[in-house]
C-alpha cells in the first residue's frame, strides 16, 4: 500500500507560528523534502523533530521527484516543506504533487502560515477578489508587460519582490497608475522588524526611496484595484466627488456608471478611494 505525501506549511518568520498538526506530521513521517536542508534543520531543532531531511529544490526537482515517488509507492510517509510558509506558493513542489497524483499517491495539505495571506489580511485593501502575481520578471519586455498588467488590474494584486528591486518597481509603477491608487508595503511579516504601511503608490515610493531599511528583508506588495479613474475625465471626477457629497456610495456608483458607461463595480471601488 502506497504512503502519503503531506504538504506542510511552516512559519514565515515567528517560529511559534506552526500548528500542532504540523508538529505531529513532521515528527511522524519517514522523511521531509526541504528546499534548503540547512535552513530547515534549524526549524526542526527548534521544534524538537529529528526526522531525516532530503534536499528538494528548483535545481534537483526533476531528478529527485522519481526517487520520492518510489519511496511513497513503497509505503513511506513523506512531508514537503519550503523555506518558509506554504509550499508551492512561489516555491518548488508542483512537479512532486502532480507526480504523486498521477501515481495514485495520496496528497494531504497541512495548512498554516503564508506570507501571501498574512499580507492580504493586514493590507487594508479589498479582499473579496485578489490576484497573486508572485515574483515579476526581472527585466526586459516581460517585466514591462507585467507592469502594464498591474496598472490595469481591477482586483487587489499581490506581488513578491526582491529587496534590491523594490525601489525600481515602485519607480516604474507610480507613473502608470492614478494618483490615488493605493499600495500596501508589507515587510518582514511576523519578524522583529515587521512593517506594514498603506498609501498612494507615489507616497510609498518616496518613503522607500528615503529609507534604505525598507529595501531589506522579505517583501509583499499589495496593490489596490484600479478604480478606472484613469478613464474618467476631470469633469467626471468632479461629478463623482459631488455625488458622494449627496448620495450613498452604491447609488453614486450607479449614477456615475450610467453617465460614463463604465462598470459599476469598478466605479464603486474608485469612489471608495475618494
Amino acid at each position: 500500500m502506497s504512503g502519503t505525501l503531506y504538504v506542510v506549511s511552516t512559519p514565515i518568520g515567528h517560529l511559534d507560528d506552526i500548528t500542532r498538526r504540523a508538529l505531529a506530521v513532521l515528527d511522524q513521517v519517514d522523511w521531509i523534502a526541504a528546499e534548503d536542508t540547512r535552513h530547515s534543520q534549524s526549524l526542526l531543532e527548534h521544534i524538537g523533530v529529528a526526522t531525516r531531511l532530503i534536499s528538494y529544490h528548483d535545481h534537483n526537482e526533476a531528478q529527485r521527484t522519481p526517487e520520492l515517488i518510489q519511496r511513497l509507492a513503497d509505503g513511506d510517509q513523506g512531508a514537503l516543506i519550503s523555506d518558509a510558509g506554504t509550499p508551492l506558493v512561489s516555491d518548488p513542489g508542483y512537479r512532486l504533487v502532480r507526480a504523486c497524483q498521477d501515481a495514485g499517491v495520496k496528497v494531504v495539505p497541512v495548512p498554516g502560515a503564508s506570507a501571501l495571506l498574512a499580507a492580504l489580511a493586514v493590507a487594508g485593501q479589498p479582499s473579496d477578489r485578489f490576484l497573486f502575481e508572485g515574483f515579476l520578471p526581472a527585466k526586459g519586455a516581460a517585466r514591462e508587460r507585467a507592469l502594464e498588467r498591474l496598472a490595469g488590474s481591477e482586483v487587489t494584486t499581490l506581488i513578491y519582490e526582491a529587496p534590491h528591486r523594490v525601489l525600481s518597481l515602485l519607480e516604474a509603477l507610480a507613473p502608470r497608475v492614478a494618483p490615488e491608487r493605493e499600495l500596501t508595503l508589507c515587510r518582514e511579516l511576523t519578524k522583529r522588524f515587521e512593517t506594514v504601511r498603506r498609501g498612494p503608490v507615489a507616497e510609498i515610493l518616496e518613503w522607500v526611496r528615503g529609507d534604505k531599511d525598507q529595501r531589506r528583508g522579505e517583501l509583499v506588495l499589495v496593490l489596490g484595484p484600479a478604480a478606472r479613474g484613469d478613464e474618467l475625465g476631470e469633469r467626471d471626477r468632479a461629478l463623482a466627488r459631488a455625488l458622494l457629497e449627496e448620495l450613498p456610495l452604491s447609488r453614486a456608483a450607479r449614477i456615475l456608471a450610467a453617465h460614463t458607461g463604465l462598470k459599476r463595480q469598478a466605479l464603486y471601488t474608485y469612489l471608495e478611494t475618494l
